[in-house]
């Protein structure tokens, strides 16, 4: 176990590496990915079972402690992103199955790793993990009816059918894990030393999938998806820190929804994209899980340095 735990170390800290090896596996080696589209939906999953296992009553107490700020983060997760990539979509113009994927990425809830930056930034964590929890937790309602608001524009939209898939995916794991954790705590205590080498796996996996998928397109489109995926990040730490500043918060509260904010859970974009869309329309959340993880360690990077100095 203890050589697991060094493993899951490892990876963990270098994440970042990770996906871009794997992004770059899936664009010049797509015949070892392209056959595991079906995989997508299960390894999210394992993603969210994980999350279940480390969640507990104490990453909800926020939400009764300090519900304003809580409801803020949350509020402006899902004002913002979405908002961004609505307005990204028609500004640049994008083909609908590559709005529609901006836009679903956009309206998905606040990303895994969100937290993990929200610590290295030194900033508020467990406000940081009650609003991605929250978010998490009303995203099968939040994501379809945000979805269908922006996207119908260009693509009927299944409301019904994405509400289904994110509580399979998303919902039911999390769920699964907490049932898990509290049956088994000693060793599901045990099991989470291996979970960032777990979900590194799984969400490597998915991004490979889905660039292999679209190698092809990804050489016409390529550029004009990485600007607005590169813009809508950005954007969004921007707006989120600004938002957070509005309503009066500390620098550590700001640094909390601004990374809960500007930081998707993209593997869920990337399945409910590639179920209910098209292949092209997850390409948006695979390219999204590469840059976020590399924007956000250089920004949380940036604010430890000033916060030291």
């Amino acid at each position: 176990m203890n050589a697991i735990e060094k493993a899951s170390a490892f990876v963990g800290k270098t994440f970042s590496l990770w996906v871009l090896l794997f992004a770059a596996l899936g664009f010049f080696a797509p015949h070892l990915f392209v056959g595991y589209k079906a995989g997508i939906a299960p390894l999210l999953g394992i993603v969210m079972f994980g999350m279940g296992l480390t969640l507990s009553t104490e990453d909800f107490r926020d939400v009764f402690r300090r519900p304003k700020d809580v409801a803020i983060g949350v509020v402006g997760h899902y004002l913002i992103m979405p908002g961004i990539a609505y307005v990204l979509a028609v500004a640049l113009r994008l083909p609908p199955e590559i709005a529609v994927g901006v836009i679903l990425v956009g309206c998905c809830p606040s990303g895994t790793a969100s937290n993990v930056m929200t610590f290295l930034a030194r900033g508020d964590v467990a406000l940081g993990v009650s609003i991605g929890a929250v978010s998490t937790l009303i995203a099968p309602f939040a994501t379809p009816a945000l979805v269908s608001l922006l996207a119908g524009a260009w693509m009927q939209i299944n409301t019904t059918s994405l509400f289904m898939d994110i509580v399979q995916v998303v919902i039911v794991p999390i769920a699964l894990g907490i049932v898990a954790k509290t049956l088994f705590r000693r060793q599901a205590e045990a099991s989470v030393k291996a979970l960032p080498l777990v979900s590194t796996v799984a969400i490597v996996l998915i991004i490979a999938i889905i660039v292999a998928l679209n190698q092809s397109k990804l050489l016409t489109n390529g550029l004009l998806m990485f600007a607005a995926v590169i813009l809508h990040n950005l954007l969004g730490f921007a707006l989120g820190y600004l938002f957070a500043r509005l309503f009066g918060m500390d620098l550590a509260k700001r640094k909390a929804v601004m990374f809960e904010t500007g930081m998707q859970n993209s593997g869920l974009g990337a399945a409910l994209a590639a179920a209910h869309f098209s292949p092209l329309a997850a390409v948006p959340s695979a390219l999204f899980s590469v840059w976020h993880n590399l924007s956000g360690s250089a920004l949380a990077t940036w604010f430890a340095r000033k916060d030291g100095k």
